[in-house]
């Protein structure tokens, strides 16, 4: 089996490290548009990897690249992805990403009948937030006869907490930013809803040493779950976790303008303010070093007559061994996991579909906890 790995970011670099261990994959694609940065990764990976150029927005080139593998896997800007997808379709070929916008991933749900047509399965969202959350999410489904209340509350930090806001960038920036600006999709009673980013705070208690963290409103980590669970789940949101007082301090760099996308006019030279702030924020937050992913998971309702609760908790900290970091490793590994499943088979299904639909939890908890993701699970 032959797979392609676009872009050899940290999320490139964690599929590709999972990719080199699995048995069933011959032959590792690495492609980026810095040539010299995916052959540093292939020299690192060893001899089933091989790196090439591509740039991701070259229809051209990546129907050349696509047309070599079985399977591809989108790590770079989401901002490919829906070309991606129209490149995958027409070249026959399988294709995941990792997801991160909401209306990127409408515009790829609605290429599903020509996707299935061409026998082609295409699965966004299967990073972390969306994707393994989503996954855990339609498991408490499947186990309760009726639901009645979805929680989701993930994050990823650093182990020892550094100012000025308590993080440090663990993926892209403007994956960050978006999910700071865009309104968060939710069911309540039933039904679709929308709300603002950077409010809803509460307070959440992990064990020792994280102990009381903040859960807030961001978007895109719900989502397609509100359109999957529509009319048969009555509330379900998706909040993140951070240290305390950080999502405040966001809130004010949000109503100050900080994250506006719009150019605007500063003594004749124009530019939008959220390049400032991405930029700045590049250059000052405080290496990565070692981080966490905090994840917990609660679906509420009824097994028959009796009231249930299922609870998914994962803390997963950074591998001293291999280097990934906590991130990269919950992150790419479910993306290296399902680009294997739908060449090899074990995904069936054809055409663009949401990681809730298309991926078999049991399994999937498996195979992660395999990975050293050791996803508990338990009902009450």
């Amino acid at each position: 089996m032959k797979v392609l790995v676009v872009g050899s970011g940290m999320m490139g670099r964690g599929a590709v490290y999972d990719l080199a261990k699995n048995p069933k994959v011959d032959q590792i694609h690495i492609a980026d548009v810095d040539l010299q940065r995916a052959e540093s990764l292939a020299k690192e990976t060893g001899p089933k990897a091989v790196a090439e150029k591509l740039d991701g927005r070259d229809k051209t080139q990546l129907a050349k690249s696509f047309s070599r593998v079985n399977s591809v896997i989108s790590c770079a800007s989401y901002s490919i992805n829906t070309l991606c997808t129209e490149v995958a379709i027409e070249t026959g070929v399988h294709m995941c990403d990792l997801g991160g916008n909401l209306t990127v991933v409408e515009k790829q749900l609605e290429m599903h009948s020509k996707a299935k047509a061409a026998g082609v399965t295409v699965i966004p969202d299967c990073g972390l937030a969306p994707g393994m959350v989503s996954v855990l999410v339609r498991d408490g489904v499947d186990y309760l006869t009726r639901t009645e209340r979805v929680k989701i509350r993930v994050g990823g930090l650093q182990q020892k907490p550094q100012p000025p806001l308590n993080y440090s960038l663990l993926f892209s920036v403007e994956g960050l930013i978006n999910e700071y600006v865009e309104p968060c999709r939710v069911l309540r009673s039933g039904k679709i809803a929308y709300e603002d980013p950077l409010v809803g705070f509460e307070q959440v208690q992990f064990p020792e040493p994280f102990g009381m963290l903040e859960a807030f409103n961001t978007s895109g980590g719900s989502s397609t779950l509100p359109l999957t669970y529509q009319g048969k789940v009555k509330d379900l949101d998706y909040k993140t976790l951070r240290y305390p007082g950080h999502g405040h301090k966001m809130w004010c760099l949000y109503r100050l303008g900080f994250m506006d996308s719009t150019e605007q006019d500063f003594d004749g030279k124009k530019i939008a303010p959220r390049k400032v702030l991405e930029r700045l924020l590049e250059k000052n937050l405080p290496k990565s070093e070692k981080d966490v992913t905090l994840l917990r998971v609660t679906v509420e309702g009824w097994k028959g007559t009796e009231s249930r609760k299922v609870e998914y908790e994962l803390i997963d900290y950074f591998d001293d061994e291999t280097g990934l970091t906590s991130m990269m490793r919950t992150t790419a590994f479910p993306a290296a996991l399902i680009a294997v499943w739908i060449a090899d088979g074990t995904i069936k299904d054809r055409g663009v579909l949401p990681p809730e639909k298309a991926i078999p939890p049991s399994l999937f908890i498996e195979q992660m906890r395999a990975r050293g993701i050791d996803i508990k699970r338990k009902v009450f």
